[in-house]
C-alpha cells in the first residue's frame, strides 16, 4: 500500500512533486539559477532538475546538502509546519538559539496571549491538577488520596481513552494503530477538563510527548511529576502482575532507563516534582499533600 498518494494527472508521486517545488520556490525567493544552486549543494544539474520535476527518489544527504546551499533548515525543504509560511520562518528565528528558559519564558507568554491572564490561569489550574510521569511511579495511588483530601473527582485517563474508543488500550494500538491512539487520548483530555472542574487526573506515562496534548494540559492543569527510579519503576509495575516489561527482552532496564531519559525533559515541565523513591508512601503524599494545601490557599 503506497504511503503517498500518486497525482492522478502526471502519475508522479505527489510528495515528491511538492518536494520540487519547495526547492524551485526557495531557489527562485534566492534569486539562484538552477546552476548556482547545483554548484552550491555540490550535486548534479541532471540530479537536481530530477528532484525539482518530481522524478525519482533523493536521499536525506542530498536534501541535507542543498538546504546548507539555501542556508535555511532541513525542515523547510521537507514541508515541516513551521516553515509554511513567513510568520512561522520569522517567529523560528527568533526563538533559534535560545536557551531552554527563554523558550519556555516564550511559551508561557504565547499561552498568556491566546488564553487567560496569568492570575486567573494560576487559579483556575489549580482546580484541576495533572500528574504525570512513567507507569508504576504511583500516579493513581497518590492520585486518589489527593483528590478525596481535596474533594475533587479522580479521573484515570486511560479509562476515559477506553471508554471513548470502546475498547483497551492495547486493542486501540493494535487495531488502529499509535496514531489513532494519540487521537483518542487527546480527545479523552479535553473531555475530562469540560467534565470535571475540580479533577485529579492520572495520565498515561506517555502522553507528555504528544505536543498538543501536552500544551493542552499545561495550559489548563497544575502538573505534577510522579518521580520514581528506573528500578522502583520496574518492580512496582511487576508487582502489579504485569510482567511484559521483562517478557522476551533482556535489556528491558536498558530501555526503561532510555525511555525516561527521553521524556525527562517533558515532565521536568510541571509545576512540582513528587519523589516516590527513598521515601515511605505516607511521607511522599504528605509532601504532595502540604504543597498543593499552600498552593490552593495562596490562590484564593
Amino acid at each position: 500500500m503506497a504511503l503517498v498518494a500518486a497525482n492522478p494527472e502526471t502519475g508522479k508521486d505527489a510528495y515528491l512533486l511538492a518536494l520540487g517545488e519547495r526547492v524551485r520556490r526557495l531557489r527562485a525567493m534566492r534569486g539562484m539559477t538552477r546552476k548556482a544552486l547545483a554548484q552550491g549543494a555540490g550535486v548534479s544539474e541532471r540530479h537536481l532538475a530530477n528532484l525539482e520535476g518530481g522524478i525519482g527518489n533523493v536521499s536525506i544527504l542530498v536534501l541535507l546538502q542543498i538546504a546548507q546551499a539555501f542556508n535555511c533548515v532541513l525542515a523547510e525543504l521537507v514541508g515541516d509546519v513551521t516553515t509554511s509560511n513567513p510568520e512561522w520562518l520569522l517567529i523560528r528565528e527568533l526563538l533559534e538559539n535560545r536557551s531552554e528558559k527563554e523558550l519556555q519564558q516564550a511559551r508561557e507568554a504565547l499561552t498568556g496571549l491566546f488564553g487567560e491572564q496569568p492570575a486567573a490561569r494560576q487559579k483556575n489550574k489549580l482546580r484541576q491538577i495533572a500528574l504525570i510521569g512513567l507507569r508504576g511511579a504511583g500516579k493513581s495511588t497518590l492520585g486518589r488520596m489527593l483528590a478525596e483530601d481535596l474533594g475533587y473527582s479522580f479521573v484515570e485517563l486511560s479509562a476515559e481513552i477506553e471508554r471513548i474508543a470502546g475498547c483497551g488500550i492495547l486493542e486501540i494500538h493494535s487495531l488502529y494503530g499509535p496514531s489513532a491512539y494519540r487521537r483518542y487520548e487527546k480527545r479523552a483530555l479535553e473531555e475530562a477538563l469540560q467534565l470535571y472542574p475540580d479533577m485529579v487526573l492520572a495520565t498515561p506515562g506517555g502522553m507528555v510527548s504528544e505536543p498538543a496534548a501536552m500544551n493542552l494540559m499545561l495550559s489548563h492543569c497544575y502538573t505534577v511529576w510522579v518521580k520514581a527510579t528506573p528500578e522502583d519503576h520496574m518492580s512496582r509495575v511487576m508487582a502489579q502482575g504485569d510482567f511484559r516489561p521483562m517478557a522476551g527482552n533482556n535489556e528491558a532496564m536498558a530501555d526503561l532507563k532510555r525511555i525516561l531519559a527521553s521524556r525527562e525533559a517533558f515532565y521536568s515541565k510541571a509545576d512540582f516534582v513528587c519523589s516516590t523513591s527513598h521515601q515511605s508512601l505516607a511521607e511522599a503524599y504528605e509532601s504532595l499533600l502540604s504543597h498543593m494545601r499552600q498552593m490552593i490557599g495562596a490562590a484564593v
